[in-house]
């Protein structure tokens, strides 16, 4: 909802590079704060500075590309094939995230769901282009490959740097990007454009990424990645509550399923969970 706010009055890319600069100040303000030691090695910069440019820089701007060519509909529904993409390379690169038959239900499950909320616009989807939907799944693949690059990395890096510190390579490419892609770089002038712009960057970047790698330690990547099927649906449901928008069966029936995919993906047998407590308690 903000998004589209914003874009009402700049560009996609200096949108996405005014998110980055502010999540990256807000991530500043709490390690000052809490007095957060930045790292001191290379080993420890480096696998944040790259996801700095695959999970934020090189995804945000694939899909603003992408959505230039395709309808949202068709955009959301290729978004929600990131933790497709991601359950599949997690198997192969970690230990603990493996395919299960609950975890693969429930992606599908949620996939279906999306198609569902979404099959409404896509019936109406006026432009279908090939590179544009390319740019936007070749997006979902930097999102899973960046989740599970996160698990292996990260794990001993708190948790406002695995934040702030991405956030800092991004901020640099994403203005690059936007002095090359939209120049003139135009300041917004509407009051509601600075809070949509502050809003994305606090909440939707910084404290939002702090929250993500923390599940991606706790639950998998796998899991985490889950919530793009969230992603369209509280847009449609920002669209009926305060756009007055329709509310129509495909937003009941893919809320359903969508929400039933989250409960079979966190399913786990009695005796799985019992053998963990009782590991926990050793």
């Amino acid at each position: 909802m903000w998004i589209k706010i914003a874009v009402q009055e700049i560009g996609p890319i200096t949108l996405v590079a005014f998110r980055a600069l502010f999540g990256l100040l807000f991530g500043v303000v709490v390690i000052f704060i809490q007095r957060v030691r930045w790292p001191r090695d290379f080993r420890t910069w480096f696998p944040l500075l790259v996801l700095g440019l695959t999970n934020v820089a090189i995804p945000f701007f694939l899909i603003s590309w992408g959505e230039k060519s395709i309808d949202s509909a068709v955009a959301s529904v290729l978004d929600a094939t990131v933790p497709l993409f991601t359950i599949l390379i997690a198997h192969y690169l970690l230990r603990d995230d493996k395919i299960t038959l609950p975890k693969m239900m429930g992606l599908l499950i949620g996939f279906a769901g999306v198609v569902v909320l979404m099959s409404k616009d896509l019936l109406h989807a006026s432009t279908s282009s090939l590179l544009g939907q390319a740019a936007v799944i070749l997006a979902s693949v930097f999102y899973a490959v960046s989740s599970v690059y996160v698990r292996k990395t990260t794990e001993d890096t708190p948790g406002i740097l695995r934040s702030a510190v991405p956030l800092i390579s991004a901020t640099v490419t994403m203005w690059l990007a936007t002095l090359i892609f939209e120049s003139p770089v135009k300041i917004p002038q509407l009051g509601i454009t600075w809070v949509a712009l502050l809003w994305l960057g606090i909440f939707g970047s910084g404290l939002a990424f702090v929250m993500a790698y923390y599940l991606i330690h706790e639950i998998g990547p796998t899991r985490t990645t889950m919530v793009t099927y969230l992603f369209p649906l509280g847009g449609v449901l920002l669209g009926v509550t305060f756009l007055h928008e329709e509310l129509t069966w495909q937003l009941i029936t893919g809320a359903i399923l969508i929400v039933l995919s989250l409960i079979v993906a966190n399913w786990q047998p009695k005796e799985i969970r019992e053998g963990r407590q009782v590991t926990s308690g050793s």
